[in-house]
């Protein structure tokens, strides 16, 4: 190993002072790069032949596919909510329980899915029951940690309904934990935000943690 006085200082991982692999790599411009030439590539470094017959139109599919998964960065909570926005003089807890949700995380992209339930107090105006699912399937279909979406749905509602209160619990399984790294099979996260009277009031709160999470049947 080197001792000169002068040399230059290279990090654990042998970058030197020119930075991460990753650093440089953001630094070159790729945007007139296809994405299917982007994921051969990929392919390519994995190990394996982007040319071999099972994988000829797979950065296609993947194109397509990631397309969809985020499609979510292209809407806003005004198109997920449109006109369903009704004044309506309920005062009283609405919950939607059990959204299924499926996002990527943004540290891997790997996938990440599970259950949102979406509570909210009415102040003179209502949403469409579906508009709430909307929501959900809009910021979940980004790149995201459970955490800042758990928040972003509240927010959006707490901003565009002005209700007295809202409330969002999300639970999950994480692939990043499943597939990799620790590879705990049965780990769940549950994450929450709250806004207004479900903060305030402890018997609303409560409420809405119980209806959450208790057991039942499905409908018949």
């Amino acid at each position: 190993m080197s001792s000169r006085k002068g040399g230059s200082a290279r990090s654990a991982t042998g970058t030197g002072r020119r930075g991460s692999p990753a650093r440089r790599a953001m630094s070159v411009d790729l945007s007139d790069v296809p994405y299917e030439a982007l994921v051969a590539e990929t392919i390519r470094r994995c190990g394996d032949d982007p040319d071999r017959e099972g994988l000829l139109k797979t950065p296609q599919r993947v194109k397509e596919a990631m397309q969809f998964l985020t499609q979510g960065y292209g809407m806003t909570p005004a198109d997920a909510i449109g006109d369903a926005l009704f004044e309506e003089c309920h005062r009283n807890m609405v919950l939607v329980k059990d959204i299924e949700m499926y996002s990527l995380c943004e540290h891997h992209l790997l996938p990440f899915f599970g259950k949102a339930h979406v509570a909210y107090i009415p102040d003179g105006k209502i949403l469409g029951l579906s508009k709430t699912a909307r929501l959900v399937e809009m910021y979940s279909r980004r790149f995201q940690v459970q955490e800042r979406l758990t928040e972003q749905i509240a927010q959006s509602i707490w901003e565009n309904i002005r209700p007295q209160g809202v409330a969002v619990v999300i639970e999950a399984y994480h692939l990043c934990m499943m597939m990799r790294g620790v590879q705990k099979q049965n780990s769940k996260t549950i994450t929450s935000a709250m806004r207004g009277a479900f903060l305030e009031d402890q018997r609303t709160r409560e409420e809405f943690l119980r209806l959450t999470t208790s057991p039942h049947s499905p409908l018949s």
